[in-house]
């Protein structure tokens, strides 16, 4: 008797939207502060996770709505309220496709300082463990539209400052490699460097901001009145054609 085998294939092709680009903020328009991750146009659905540090032993719950439009393309927006009492902390969103392609992470902290007009001020900024060799940018608004401070490049270790903060900002890049990307304000004048300074680090994938308020006092003790940062956000709300999933 004569057997014969039939092989049968079935190819299955698999449509991926890769991640592209990941926003992380700090917002107040829901009545408390909280921090604000956003994915665009990604499919299929990405795994959304939240950490801080130092890490903290309260429980973190973020609450996380994904909509997929008539292309299936899915929006994704993840919100954790700031942790009471923990100031300092640098809340860390990473968000994943199961699939393999490669996660990204952004994450956040904000403070507030003061200085003296004349006394040179030291503006901290810390890089999280979870960067390796990252750049650097530093910039500055004072209620107007951000001005660039100066850029270190990570391949060759140099920095670049712009007029006219040459003169006035001083970073050790010595330190940037291992994290500390601290800017050195020298005299600072009251009504020119108050304001918001915001310090970038990043690499593939990944990105951690960090912005501080700083108001430089007068000569007699003048304090100019902070520009208020907080961030407007539209609500996010389900369309026809839009399928929304919630998780916890």
């Amino acid at each position: 008797m004569l057997s014969v085998c039939v092989c049968v294939c079935v190819c299955v092709c698999v449509c991926a939207a890769p991640i592209r680009g990941l926003a992380l903020e700090l917002s107040r328009l829901s009545g408390y502060e909280e921090m604000k991750c956003t994915v665009r146009n990604v499919f299929p659905a990405p795994r959304v996770t939240w950490a801080t540090e130092p890490p903290t032993f309260e429980d973190l719950r973020p609450v996380t709505r994904m909509l997929a439009d008539k292309q299936g393309l899915y929006m994704v927006d993840s919100r954790l309220r700031l942790l009471k009492g923990q100031s300092d902390l640098v809340y860390i969103c990473k968000v994943a496709t199961p699939y393999g392609g490669p996660a990204w992470t952004a994450s956040l902290r904000e403070r507030e300082i003061r200085g003296t007009q004349g006394r040179d001020l030291t503006i901290p900024c810390s890089a999280p463990s979870y960067l390796n060799h990252p750049s650097l940018e530093w910039s500055f608004s004072g209620g107007e539209d951000p001005s660039h401070i100066l850029t270190y490049d990570s391949r060759s270790g140099r920095s670049v400052s712009t007029a006219p903060w040459d003169s006035h900002v001083e970073l050790d890049g010595f330190r940037v490699p291992f994290g500390d990307g601290s800017l050195r304000l020298m005299d600072p004048r009251h009504s020119e460097h108050t304001g918001s300074y915001t310090c970038r680090f990043s690499v593939p994938y990944g990105a951690h901001t960090e912005r501080t308020d700083v108001t430089i006092d007068g000569p007699d003790g003048e304090v100019t009145p902070r520009a208020n940062t907080a961030v407007s956000h539209r609500a996010l709300k389900g369309k026809d054609g839009l399928e929304e999933k919630k998780t916890a």
